[in-house]
């Protein structure tokens, strides 16, 4: 990256990377790209985030206008005392306007509540928590890309209309695979499906799912559900696979935190069969596939994720709400600048056309997929296959049930 948009980190905090303390151009937009560098999700999160961010800003046109945009990055390390305090260095002394990205519950409720204390812009994309847009709602945050709600939903209860009636689901013992198992429980209740029995299992760090696979096995489930993140699922899709427990299609696995990243490492050999929600590929039509050639090499060599596609996305979307209101006020305050962007109609193509609701949920459809066999597979990356689309109207949750209690709009 050019050294006069990213400068050496700060002493004191060796996770961040800071922009100097200057006066701040009257006409110069600051971005801040707070990720997963080091962590479970480095790879849908990262260094591609802040690529993807790079796109957005020169493909809004704003530099033709006199519009200067800058981005900084740094990571979060996965604690929301060390997220928190990179935002408020940026904030204070580095003039950043927007804040993106930021996976992980903890971190991204976080920073959600500094960046309203200070009146700036959280664009989100990298958590799955639906609390962003629920009873901790803000006015200064736009939830872009998923959430739980949404992954559960989308493969809950389109598996059951597909005649997945029993299920088993494996849990990790946190708040987050609670939160997972909840949603998938209801969303499959609600299709006319059933759980028939689930398991709890260390929070993370489970290297022997032995007993847990024959308490699947046991349960003569059609599906099991993982409510698991990273390491864990995929400990669990490699020892499923090596069981037999999955072979010949006779229990079907749903990853209710999968990505695509995690199937490339998995390999088509172990991940085949894996149903998974997503609100982006890139390979689902001309659009992603016009946007996956532009964003060109990612870091790592990886396709865009559907969280890093959700940072070009947004950003794209923040700028032009900058465009149309002027910097001056756009720096003036973040509540204004999302004002704008909900009553901007949103176009993209990542995720098409959509809008913002007056919680601050980003809606899109999604997408239920298929990992295919190696047989099936005809490129690289070529993993997925379409098996249903959920409207962009039911894929979040009603506005109704979150709890938010900002005006609606």
């Amino acid at each position: 990256m050019n050294r006069r948009h990213l400068l050496g980190a700060a002493a004191a905090t060796p996770w961040l990377v800071a922009l100097p303390a200057r006066a701040q151009g009257a006409n110069t937009i600051r971005i801040g790209v707070l990720s997963d560098q080091s962590g479970p999700n480095r790879h849908i999160s990262g260094l591609g985030s802040a690529h993807a961010v790079r796109l957005a800003i020169q493909e809004s046109g704003l530099a033709a206008s006199g519009i200067n945009v800058e981005v900084v990055q740094a990571d979060h390390q996965n604690r929301s005392h060390a997220g928190s305090a990179v935002v408020r260095q940026w904030i204070d002394r580095d003039g950043i306007d927007v804040v993106v990205d930021v996976p992980g519950y903890s971190v991204a409720l976080a920073v959600q509540n500094l960046v309203r204390e200070k009146n700036k812009v959280l664009l989100n994309s990298g958590a799955s928590t639906s609390e962003l847009t629920g009873k901790s709602c803000s006015p200064n945050t736009v939830h872009w890309t998923y959430d739980d709600w949404m992954l559960t939903r989308s493969t809950g209860a389109a598996m059951v209309r597909a005649g997945g009636e029993s299920w088993f689901v494996v849990t990790a013992d946190n708040s987050f695979g609670r939160s997972l198992e909840r949603d998938i429980t209801d969303s499959i209740r609600i299709a006319g499906g059933q759980v028939l029995s689930s398991v709890r299992t260390p929070s993370q760090g489970v290297t022997n799912f032995a007993s847990f696979l024959q308490q699947a096995r046991d349960s003569r489930a059609q599906v099991v559900a993982l409510a698991n993140p990273g390491v864990d699922t995929m400990n669990f899709i490699r020892q499923a696979a090596a069981s037999g427990l999955t072979g010949g299609g006779r229990v079907k696995l749903a990853g209710l935190f999968a990505f695509i990243t995690d199937v490339h490492a998995l390999g088509l050999e172990t991940a085949q069969g894996l149903v998974l929600s997503e609100t982006f590929y890139w390979d689902l039509n001309e659009r992603t596939r016009s946007l996956t050639e532009r964003l060109g090499a990612m870091p790592g060599g990886n396709k865009p994720s559907m969280v890093q596609a959700g940072c070009y996305a947004a950003v794209l979307h923040y700028l032009k709400a900058v465009a149309d209101m002027g910097t001056a006020e756009a720096k003036s305050s973040g509540r204004d600048v999302v004002a704008r962007m909900k009553a901007i109609a949103c176009d993209d193509d990542a995720f098409g056309r959509g809008r913002i609701r007056s919680d601050g949920r980003k809606l899109h459809p999604s997408y239920l997929f298929e990992v295919k066999s190696p047989a099936e597979s005809r490129a690289p990356w070529d993993y997925y296959k379409l098996l249903g689309t959920t409207a962009a109207a039911d894929s979040f949750r009603p506005l109704a049930d979150g709890g938010c209690a900002l005006p609606r709009g």
